[in-house]
């Protein structure tokens, strides 16, 4: 679906604003940028506030061209949550996009020819609407949304910002450059950047920070519905999805240093991506579409094989370099934020572009309204702004010198598993019951914050560390995420009815959940490092983990709520030990 028309009164010819003879048109809102982010923003604020006046800039026309589009086509449960429930889109997303079949990691084995050999781990069964999540379409996406907005009264100018003019004690002034060359002016009381990685306001701010974290993607569309599950016809492969279908999924393929998606699209196309560390896969070895396929070639032949049986069909070839990247701040109550890729950006892995897009523009949301009805938003800038950084900041933890372990399959599982339970457990619970943004009403719940950010920094130390001992191999297995209980637990239980002392309560749980299945793991290791006869390095290792306070810490929790009767599934893959 292309979108409905623009109306003719939305835009002028040659894509600037109808202009004023006297003084620039003047705004509540002006979003720089109408590609997702500004647009969800827009309505978002638009719901909140119908009256708010709001003009979206945007450099290109609608509609865009569908499939051969943007990347971030998949979202996971915060970012599903907010398309569905907050924006109100479950008709748009049901009719026009994709259920997302959960995410889906199948680990390298036997040179990477039959994926039946390859240790998975995904959905077995369908998980509740509720807590589901979508493949999109972006371009159909941002056509409906664009269409939309029209019809609610945003204004749309298409042409490029060529300034902002940012002045605290009057309104902003913005200089545009339509599409036949023509420049304007606008006055707005609030400056919202979605300009992607273009950061027009981070860049004349200087505000950017460069990110630890180095990776490097090429990917492509291929016009074809290519179905993984058709890869083997093994029934016992088959037999492991009891409801659902597995090219629903966003199936990920990891080897050491890198791993490849395959998403397919509602418009019959499928999306595929190389993600990689550039210290293990230099870039010039990918970044043409044949060098891509050589490539595959090499690590992944199977899939290899399934894209030279389609290039024809090749409906584009995008590359970026060391895409990820921070950035210093995001909100100012001097009526200015960035949202989207305009403010950070972390890694496509686990898909988390829409979530933060969704906690922004939440926050954005609730700072625009409340100064709009008059309120001093000055402390609550610098608390939200602290915030988003805060969670940026230790998302970046689960990716940060983390690729190399992609190549071992039992330390990659465990960790899939691991950073599934506690984003169900903790930043998504928090989302589903709208308390990111009123984190300054409960004290407790932002210590309990500390705590998680304080396990995700230690464990995912424990997994760099475990890998560099560890001699195991792991493949022909399957792992359901429900297979385990408390997984399926926190899963459901975010849409669970509860006020706010039930949530509190529910919170604390979780969190000593996940210090308790991290001391589970950490006491597991331990004790086979122990038992490891002829590993030198792993029997060392465990000496240096013993003597770590923090890690302890975690298995002290383990080991008393074990002692009072409360114990989880055990998680954690069993193998048997390489020979050397």
């Amino acid at each position: 679906m292309k979108g409905r028309p623009m109306p003719q009164d939305a835009v002028e010819a040659g894509g600037h604003a109808r202009p004023t003879p006297s003084q620039p048109e003047r705004y509540d809102v002006v979003i720089l940028g109408g590609g997702a982010a500004g647009l969800t923003l827009a309505l978002q604020l638009k719901q909140a506030r119908p009256d708010i006046s709001m003009l979206v800039v945007e450099r290109q026309q609608h509609p865009v061209p569908e499939a051969a589009h943007k990347v971030g086509e998949s979202t996971v449960e915060i970012g599903g949550r907010y398309l569905r429930d907050v924006l109100g889109l479950t008709e748009h997303l049901r009719e026009q996009q994709l259920d997302k079949f959960g995410i889906r990691m199948f680990f390298s084995a036997e040179g990477n020819e039959d994926i039946t050999r390859r240790a998975e781990v995904g959905h077995a069964v369908l998980p509740p609407y509720d807590v589901s999540s979508f493949q999109l379409d972006r371009g159909r996406l941002e056509n409906y949304l664009a269409s939309d907005l029209v019809e609610r009264g945003v204004r749309f100018v298409y042409g490029k910002v060529e300034d902002v003019d940012l002045r605290s004690d009057q309104p902003h002034r913005v200089t545009i450059v339509g599409t036949d060359g023509g420049r304007q002016q606008v006055e707005t009381r609030w400056a919202l950047d979605a300009t992607g990685r273009y950061s027009l306001l981070k860049r004349k701010l200087g505000l950017t920070r460069d990110s630890e974290h180095r990776a490097e993607a090429v990917w492509f569309r291929i016009g074809h519905p290519i179905d993984i599950n058709d890869w083997s016809d093994d029934p016992q492969w088959q037999g492991r999805i009891q409801s659902g279908r597995r090219e629903l999924s966003t199936n990920h393929l990891l080897g050491r240093g890198y791993w490849v998606w395959l998403i397919r699209l509602a418009s019959d196309s499928i999306s595929i991506g190389i993600v990689a560390d550039p210290d293990l896969h230099p870039f010039d070895t990918m970044n043409r579409f044949e060098r891509a396929l050589d490539w595959l070639r090499e690590h992944e032949p199977q899939c290899a094989r399934v894209v030279e049986e389609h290039k024809d069909k090749l409906q584009d070839f995008k590359v970026l370099r060391n895409y990820p990247y921070s950035v210093e701040q995001v909100y100012s109550a001097d009526r200015w934020a960035l949202t989207g890729e305009a403010g950070l950006f972390l890694d496509p892995f686990y898909s988390p572009g829409f979530d933060m897009i969704s906690i922004s523009n939440g926050l954005i949301t609730d700072l625009v309204t409340r100064d709009l009805d008059g309120e001093d938003i000055t402390e609550l800038a610098a608390i939200h702004n602290q915030m988003y950084l805060t969670i940026g900041e230790g998302w970046f933890k689960i990716y940060t010198h983390q690729y190399p372990l992609m190549g071992n399959a039992r330390v990659m599982q465990s960790k899939v598993i691991w950073d599934t339970a506690v984003y169900w457990a903790v930043p998504a619970l928090l989302y589903f019951h709208d308390k990111i943004r009123r984190l300054v009403d409960h004290p407790q719940l932002v210590w309990g914050l500390a705590r998680f950010h304080a396990a995700i920094n230690h464990v995912q130390r424990f997994f760099r560390e475990w890998d560099a001992v560890d001699r195991s191999q792991l493949k022909d297995s399957f792992a359901s995420f429900y297979h385990f209980d408390f997984m399926k637990r926190v899963h459901i239980g975010l849409v669970a009815e509860m006020n706010d002392e039930e949530f509190e309560a529910q919170f604390e749980e979780n969190v000593r959940l996940v210090e308790r299945i991290s001391g589970q793991l950490i006491k597991r290791i331990l004790d086979e490092g122990d038992a490891e006869e002829g590993n030198e390095p792993m029997r060392a290792q465990v000496e240096r983990w013993r003597g770590d306070d923090e890690l302890m810490r975690f298995v002290e929790v383990y080991e008393k709520d074990r002692a009072a009767g409360i114990l989880d599934d055990d998680w954690i893959p069993a193998t048997k030990t390489a020979q050397n």
